[in-house]
């Protein structure tokens, strides 16, 4: 039998906690659309996301590791696809809606730079006197304006919902792009558990990383309590294994650890006061999405090490101030001369009337960290073709 939208909506509706957000009761398009037969808005959106060329070009876009050192370590693709995997179980297990928590996984990181949060931190510098430069209201660019794939308007054209909860990921009360979904409220359920997933998952794969790299050493991790733990329990489990097996065991059982402290605390918040509707969710003055308390102490003292131990480590801190270079050099070239950049881009200015400084930040958030590169030697370089 072949389930309708209809049907699917009446699904939700019979089996998903009250306090999900059911795809029948969002706020709509910015653009009104018709309906699809079969798909519900939320599926839509998590389509849409996964079609885009932003959703694609995160493959060649750094987590810690630039693309070139090893095809094995993570990249933001692979990171993402980690986030929404967490995301689905946990949505899954308090009874929340899946679709929207997908997508706003998948598209979270969207309008992230080449080479990682150095490259934004660079890209923020250098855009400061133009308004700064942020990669959550990026992400919510992108899929607004950036993306074009539609004919009768710009960007994805998504959800409310998602669109609130792509630019009220972390911190978000000071965002300027958050002022248009009332930034003194909280966004749905779905969309605060993917701070957290998001954490899950990048601290357990950094940890892989790290290890495989050899830029973190097993005693360096025992410091911390979590990385211990998960470690002895996965020596007890697998007495007989390698350490590369026991690498494997040890982050899973960290993964496993996070995401269950994560779903047993938002479940006792749920209970007290008892939250029974989307608008509590909202209007609860605070997230309901969070670590226990122990756990947030262990998950602090775990960021802390890979913060001194991985995060600064000198090979890592070598191509942050290499991607500093390259796009700064890339930023400044295009502002002295934007007809550098493509015709497709620079239209932007010139039919849009965006300010230029806008339309450099994009095409350089949008860039690879192998677009990047090739694009500095093909500016500075003699020998190289343009």
């Amino acid at each position: 039998m072949l389930r309708t939208r209809k049907d699917l909506e009446e699904i939700e509706a019979r089996t998903l906690a009250p306090y999900a957000m059911l795809a029948r009761d969002s706020r709509g398009r910015r653009v009104a659309e018709p309906e699809h037969p079969i798909r519900t808005a939320f599926q839509r959106d998590r389509d849409r996301v996964i079609h885009s060329a932003a959703f694609r070009r995160l493959e060649y876009k750094t987590q810690v590791f630039v693309n070139h050192e090893g095809d094995y370590y993570r990249t933001r693709l692979t990171h993402t696809m980690e986030a929404a995997q967490i995301t689905r179980t946990v949505a899954r297990a308090l009874g929340l809606n899946e679709e929207l928590a997908e997508a706003v996984a998948l598209a979270h990181d969207l309008g992230h730079t080449p080479f990682g949060h150095a490259g934004e931190t660079v890209l923020n510098e250098l855009m400061r006197p133009y308004g700064g430069f942020d990669h959550n209201a990026q992400s919510l660019r992108t899929v607004d304006w950036i993306e074009t794939r539609y004919p009768g308007f710009r960007g994805l054209n998504l959800t409310f919902e998602v669109r609130e909860g792509i630019v009220k990921h972390s911190d978000f009360k000071h965002r300027g792009a958050a002022q248009e979904f009332d930034p003194a409220t909280y966004p749905c359920l779905e969309a605060q558990i993917v701070d957290f997933a998001d954490e899950i998952a990048y601290l357990g794969h950094d940890v892989d990383d790290g290890l495989k790299a050899q830029m973190l050493t097993v005693k360096q991790l025992a410091e911390s309590r979590l990385y211990l733990q998960s470690a002895e329990a996965a020596r007890a489990a697998n007495p007989e294994a390698d350490d590369k097996v026991l690498r494997y065991q040890t982050v899973i059982r960290m993964i496993d650890a996070m995401s269950t402290d994560l779903m047993n605390n938002i479940a006792a918040q749920l209970e007290r006061p008892r939250i029974s509707s989307v608008a509590q969710v909202r209007e609860a003055g605070r997230p309901l999405a969070g670590f226990g308390a122990e756990m947030t102490g262990s998950v602090t003292e775990l960021k802390t090490i890979m913060r001194d131990r991985l995060y600064r480590h000198y090979r890592v801190s070598r191509m942050t101030e290499k991607a500093g270079r390259v796009l700064a050099r890339l930023f400044e070239t295009y502002m002295a001369e934007p007809r550098q950049m493509p015709e497709h881009v620079l239209a932007r200015s010139e039919r849009d009337g965006e300010p230029v400084s806008r339309v450099v930040a994009d095409y350089i958030a949008g860039m690879t960290d192998r677009f990047a590169l090739d694009e500095y030697r093909k500016l500075f370089d003699p020998d190289e073709r343009v």
